[in-house]
């Protein structure tokens, strides 16, 4: 399985940007999982698949990878467009949306 590498995303009860800077590496899934008898806990043999690696940059993340022999894909984030707003707005004459109170 291929690693992915990819921009962490912002959550989503959150408004801020915090966190949203760091790249990841996780590697994907090469093994089975398998339930345990006697517990019933869900167990794996598989180690790099529970490894999230977090870099500062693209770049360091990608060289990682590259220097280990680790087949990756990269996910390039879509840039999000960010329009001002004001609450004036929603009172204006020529306002597009249905008033709805």
């Amino acid at each position: 399985m291929r690693a992915r590498i990819y921009r962490q995303s912002k959550p989503a009860g959150q408004s801020g940007q915090a966190m949203t800077h760091t790249w990841v590496l996780d590697y994907g899934q090469n093994r089975p999982r398998h339930v345990d008898a006697l517990m019933g806990w869900t167990g794996s043999a598989d180690t790099p698949s529970q490894l999230r690696l977090q870099f500062p940059d693209q770049d360091s993340a990608v060289a990682y990878a590259t220097h280990n022999g680790i087949a990756f894909d990269i996910e390039i984030p879509a840039p999000r467009i960010r329009r001002p707003k004001a609450y004036a707005d929603n009172f204006r004459y020529d306002r597009i949306q249905n008033w709805t109170h």
